[in-house]
């Protein structure tokens, strides 16, 4: 294929994900009360608003300030703003948050929210700490559901019912900060959520437009402001996608690979039948800013007797050859159900000596949350009646 048919073809497969997100679209967001939710506006949106009321554009800025960098929720307690604004803004506008239907602690210190949502749809949200410095991630979900239907993940056994809003997806975030009391800055001076990792419920770019404006929010410097380098977004090969996230956001890229071949991968990650290793591989060549410094994470769920042979970390080591990249080895999360067994400690060992030995740096990733089913491949609600899958 030609480079421009190989364009347009791009474009045609981009359009058409956007417009079938579309049918998977959240909720408005007009309360029910008919106010509008300003969570989740981006800042000309925002101005937009106030000049509606009649307010300078100056304006926004300031209440951009008190929404996304002090997380106030009540517009009386907004001091540089005049009373009869306070209570015009009240009336006509809220700043939502999900709410916190549940929460779990692993023995880890690992943190699951269980959020419930304005309609009613629930999503799970992780905070993982760092097991060496004062830091961790969020792991934020971007969907209700997930459309993949990848064998060894709890996720992919519920299907997708909506995608997330830029309100419900930054929303998240917000409302772990409200629990960690870091607003405007951190209880005792460390910040605890120093990450946001886009590796929960969900395909983050099959809802880029509303992921891409959530992050646009979490690293605007007058806000949230965390840089994108601390910004991971976790694909399984959306690959039409990928150059435009890599344009748009230039955050970090992990991919979902676990498997070397695509009749396995066909398998395990069903989404390969669309975009094939290849082309899968091809993208992350082009992603814009891979480097030594900021290299792509290939994740590959370690399964015995399935994906962890020698030859298939040799053959992983072949793929991606000249990459910037490492390769993170999950152990396997059981969860209910599952037909999937972890491989053994000495078989990760071997894998990871293999990639090592390559060049590249081979993590094991610790499994973090496990006795509270918050691992990798573990979050999924309880939620019933999905509609029909986005393909």
């Amino acid at each position: 294929m030609s480079a421009a048919a190989s364009a347009l073809s791009g474009a045609a497969d981009r359009a058409r994900i956007l417009a079938k997100a579309a049918l998977f679209a959240p909720p408005t967001a007009r309360l029910a009360d008919g106010r509008l939710d300003l969570a989740g506006l981006a800042r000309a949106e925002l101005a937009f608003e106030l000049a509606s009321l009649g307010e300078a554009a100056f304006r926004a800025r300031q209440l951009w300030h008190w929404i996304y960098h002090q997380g106030v929720t009540d517009f009386g307690r907004m001091s540089t703003l005049s009373r009869p604004l306070q209570r015009r803004l009240a009336s006509h506008c809220a700043i939502g948050r999900p709410e916190i239907a549940n929460l779990d602690e692993s023995r880890d210190g690992t943190h699951k929210f269980l959020f419930r949502l304005r309609d009613g749809e629930k999503v799970e949200t992780v905070y993982i700490p760092d097991l060496e410095e004062e830091r961790g991630a969020v792991c934020l979900s971007t969907q209700v559901g997930c459309t993949l239907s990848c064998r060894f993940c709890h996720t992919g056994t519920q299907r997708l019912r909506r995608n997330l809003s830029a309100a419900e997806i930054i929303g998240q975030f917000m409302a772990v900060r409200d629990a960690y009391g870091e607003w405007p800055s951190p209880n005792g001076g460390a910040r605890l959520l120093s990450n946001i990792v886009l590796m929960g419920m969900g395909e983050p770019l099959y809802n880029y437009e509303a992921v891409a404006a959530a992050m646009r929010i979490a690293m605007d410097g007058e806000g949230i402001a965390l840089s994108r380098r601390r910004i991971t977004l976790s694909t399984s090969g959306v690959v039409p996608m990928m150059d435009r996230c890599g344009a748009e956001l230039g955050v970090n890229l992990a991919v979902s690979l676990h498997a070397v071949t695509d009749a396995l991968r066909d398998e395990l990650v069903p989404l390969n039948r669309k975009y094939p290793i290849a082309e899968l591989i091809a993208a992350c060549r082009r992603y814009p800013g891979a480097s030594n410094a900021r290299r792509i994470t290939f994740q590959y769920v370690m399964l015995a007797g399935v994906n962890d042979a020698d030859t298939e970390a040799r053959e992983l080591v072949r793929l991606i050859r000249g990459i910037p990249a490492k390769v993170n080895l999950i152990p396997f999360n059981p969860w209910p159900g599952s037909r999937f067994a972890p491989s053994s400690p000495g078989r990760l060992a071997r894998f990871a000596a293999i990639v090592r030995e390559a060049g590249f740096a081979a993590p094991v990733r610790t499994p973090r949350g496990r006795d509270i089913l918050a691992a990798c491949g573990q979050l999924r609600t309880e939620a019933a009646g999905a509609r029909q899958a986005l393909r």
